[in-house]
């Protein structure tokens, strides 16, 4: 009769360890992924059209919109980013991050001043993206522009772009 107790009293020890290890596990895959996953996610970049030269007038600012280099199928409208594009001269275009430096709230180009402007903490840029005033710890991002056959495309990377210039 003692022996029984011992081996109940062993079966509900691991059965309870068992039972607490379960959801320990379930818990631990989504915690595990969010810290190993920008390590082991690769720098993928990809040239995305924007559109034809003759759509951004030289002088002008535009905003344009395009999909990341790296979309999941599940990101939906997160896949979605966007960028403000100047045409310096005939060939020669600068592109910006849509998004503060500071918070990452999206800046509005303000072309009567020639200023990006975020509306959320007053951060204000120069038209080459260079921190005019505010709390921007540093220019906005910079994306690589070129023109290929009269057509703009942006080098994109997967969100959240950090320095792709390089």
């Amino acid at each position: 009769m003692n022996e029984d107790k011992i081996e109940r009293r062993k079966f509900l020890t691991k059965l309870s360890l068992w039972l607490g290890a379960l959801p320990a596990a379930i818990i631990s895959v989504p915690v595990f992924s969010a810290l190993l996953g920008p390590l082991l996610q690769k720098n993928k970049q990809e040239w995305r059209q924007i559109g034809n030269a003759a759509d951004f007038p030289v002088g002008t600012t535009k905003l344009v919109k395009f999909i990341n280099a790296d979309p999941l199928p599940w990101a939906g409208t997160t896949a979605k980013s966007a960028a403000w594009l100047r045409r310096e001269n005939e060939k020669e275009f600068t592109a910006f991050s849509a998004n503060c430096t500071h918070l990452g709230c999206p800046v509005r180009w303000e072309a009567k001043a020639e200023l990006f402007m975020c509306p959320c903490h007053g951060g204000v840029y120069y038209k080459d993206g260079s921190v005019a005033s505010g709390p921007p710890p540093k220019a906005l991002v910079r994306y690589q522009v070129r023109l290929n056959k009269d057509v703009v495309e942006i080098k994109t990377a997967p969100v959240p772009i950090t320095n792709i210039t390089a």
